[in-house]
């Protein structure tokens, strides 16, 4: 990648990374439901203002919205909830470790329900790695019923999961035809006409306390920075980088995530945590095998 693209990939993981630090200060005082809805309302209305902008519009057929819906469940509804949820128990640091496994379990659902992307050795050996590191993180605590972090951290990777299903899931729209931007407003758009009547059934926010101007610079942030202009910058890299170089953003996040919640909420995390964190990066370059390929034509070139 140019160096142009190494800056947007940096910006990308600061930006996403920062979805953790806003998630934590607006979940102390407005329910899960409320915050996620909100996310993708304004961020629906930003997508949408650019495709005004920029000329294009969004398809009208019903099995494009029924695509819209279905990938705004897997890819915002589900996951953004659970994270949302999950982060009123533990820091944001160790929230951004734990969806880091995204993925690990990308690897194995796209083994199980395409034909052409399967588990390697390599692969499934990152895999193990990965969720070893995951079971290092939440420790022996899983065994006492009583910690309220473990249903949190379960809710988490739960969102990953979610994550790994939406990628396969999203194979669909290149099948149509359809351009990056467009997708995405048109999932925030199918999520919005999904989660703001739940929330406004469930959360009533309206007899709610007036959150405080911090909480709602917060959720702003998630929705203009984290959510609608991670796309912008997610699909502008997409295109001149390529989904493998992008996907290295994974092992970015969780570094600016913890450096947000160590230096804002005064978070700190355990040596398990960071050494979980490890076998996560460990276990994805083995998924990845760019760096054990060079590594191997490093070592002939210099043998020969």
């Amino acid at each position: 990648m140019a160096v142009s693209d190494w800056a947007l990939l940096v910006l990308l993981s600061v930006v996403w990374g920062g979805s953790f630090l806003f998630v934590g200060i607006a979940v102390k005082e407005l329910p899960p439901l409320t915050i996620v809805a909100l996310r993708v309302v304004l961020a629906a209305i930003v997508l949408r203002l650019v495709l005004a902008v920029m000329g294009m519009g969004l398809p009208r057929e019903r099995s494009v919205w029924l695509a819209f819906l279905g990938m705004g469940i897997l890819n915002n509804a589900i996951p953004f909830t659970l994270i949302v949820w999950g982060q009123s128990h533990i820091a944001s640091g160790l929230a951004s470790i734990l969806n880091a496994t995204t993925p690990l379990f990308t690897v194995v659902v796209a083994h199980a329900l395409t034909t052409d992307e399967r588990l390697t050795g390599q692969r499934m050996a990152g895999v193990v790695v990965g969720f070893a590191g995951v079971a290092l993180m939440i420790g022996a605590t899983a065994f006492e019923v009583r910690d309220a972090s473990i249903p949190a951290q379960v809710a988490v990777l739960g969102a990953a999961l979610s994550y790994a299903f939406a990628g396969v899931f999203g194979r669909r729209f290149k099948a149509m035809g359809l351009a990056p931007l467009p997708t995405a407003a048109g999932q925030v758009t199918a999520s919005s006409v999904l989660l703001l009547p739940l929330a406004l059934l469930v959360d009533r926010p309206w007899s709610l306390p007036l959150p405080s101007a911090g909480a709602l610079l917060s959720v702003a942030g998630l929705a203009l920075l984290s959510t609608a202009f991670a796309y912008i910058l997610f699909f502008r890299l997409l295109a001149r980088a390529g989904a493998t170089n992008v996907g290295l953003v994974t092992f970015l996040i969780p570094v600016s995530a913890i450096l947000f919640g160590g230096l804002i909420l005064g978070e700190r995390l355990e040596l398990r945590h960071f050494a979980g964190m490890g076998l996560i990066g460990a276990g994805l370059i083995l998924i990845d095998g760019r760096l054990l390929s060079g590594l191997r034509a490093s070592r002939l070139s210099s043998s020969a």
